[in-house]
């Protein structure tokens, strides 16, 4: 009789994880039977919500679905991130994740509402945004050396400005602060726009941006770059010179923006957007689109993004403990 009854109950156990399996596999073979929505966490018009519509517009083309961008701005980010992490997991729900939301703000906020690594499902990464130190062209240090040189003799440091406290430009900041012994002091603004705008009239000595925002500046002589944050050397400025190039050691501090689904999304639908993302960011147009907005595509897998977002949550965590970096 028991061995009758387990029987059963094996058959039965059986049969469901089945016919889970052929809906999985169904739902899966369905994607996307209706539009997509992809939440940005910012507001429209800057480089991230720009690089989202650009990917929705290419993935709609391709998905024979419209992927909708819908921005919800708010708590640096946070705000549209937690709706996301708490959406039903079945890949039409998305958000452009943004590094500054997925790996700083949980060390900087006392409360975020969602964990990166276990309320998402990595897709991929679509690009890596390179970041520059500028100065007014009047500045008397011209390179890193002398700029590291220069802040070590004056008592208050020198300031760099950033678009505000906790963005990448400031932890990078910070963080060569860590590595050099620097005397630098931040300065943050409220968006990259007006720190751009106080280092060209002489205001402040340093900005700490994205390259997109610095690059017609420095093309026109009206800011002096003084090296980039990438590992190699910017496509879009060649002549620039990298952290690494002037004797700070494997200093790599890009900023990035990537695809992420609710946890527990199928990882056939995840992997179906995966492929999907990547043919976008092999596309020569789109590449130079992207590139365009300052942003190097980066094609990869679901796995690749997954490792990056936990060492980039470890290592950032550690700058922000030692700066001790609060949000305003």
């Amino acid at each position: 009789m028991h061995q009758q009854l387990r029987r059963t109950w094996l058959w039965g156990a059986l049969a469901v994880v089945v016919a889970l399996g052929l809906s999985t596999g169904a739902q899966a073979q369905s994607y996307p039977a209706k539009p997509i929505r992809l939440v940005v966490p910012f507001t429209p018009g800057g480089v991230t919500d720009t690089s989202g519509r650009l990917i929705a517009e290419q993935l709609s083309k391709r998905l024979g679905q419209q992927v909708i961008v819908d921005n919800k701005p708010g708590a640096s980010g946070n705000i549209g991130t937690q709706m996301v992490s708490a959406a039903e997991p079945d890949g039409y729900t998305l958000l452009l994740g943004f590094d500054g939301t997925m790996v700083i703000n949980p060390h900087v906020f006392p409360k975020v509402g969602f964990d990166t690594v276990k309320d998402f499902a990595p897709i991929g990464k679509i690009g890596d945004a390179v970041l520059i130190l500028v100065s007014h062209p009047g500045f008397a240090a011209k390179s890193l050396k002398d700029v590291i040189a220069l802040s070590k003799t004056q008592p208050g440091g020198l300031s760099y400005g950033t678009s505000g406290t906790g963005g990448t430009p400031h932890i990078a900041g910070e963080l060569l602060k860590l590595r050099t012994g620097a005397n630098l002091t931040h300065i943050p603004y409220k968006g990259g726009g007006q720190a751009m705008t106080d280092v060209l009239g002489g205001n402040i000595p340093l900005v700490y941006t994205a390259i997109a925002g610095a690059i017609p500046h420095v093309k026109s002589g009206k800011l002096h770059p003084v090296a980039v944050s990438s590992a190699k050397r910017a496509s879009s400025l060649p002549d620039v010179q990298t952290f690494i190039e002037n004797g700070v050691a494997d200093f790599e501090s890009n900023s990035w923006v990537a695809l992420l689904a609710p946890a527990k999304t199928p990882r056939a639908i995840v992997d179906r957007l995966n492929a999907e993302l990547n043919a976008v960011l092999n596309d020569p147009e789109a590449r130079e689109r992207l590139n365009g907005m300052g942003i190097t595509a980066t094609p990869g897998t679901p796995e690749k993004l997954g490792e990056e977002i936990k060492r980039d949550l470890a290592r950032y965590g550690q700058v922000v403990k030692a700066a001790n970096i609060k949000a305003e």
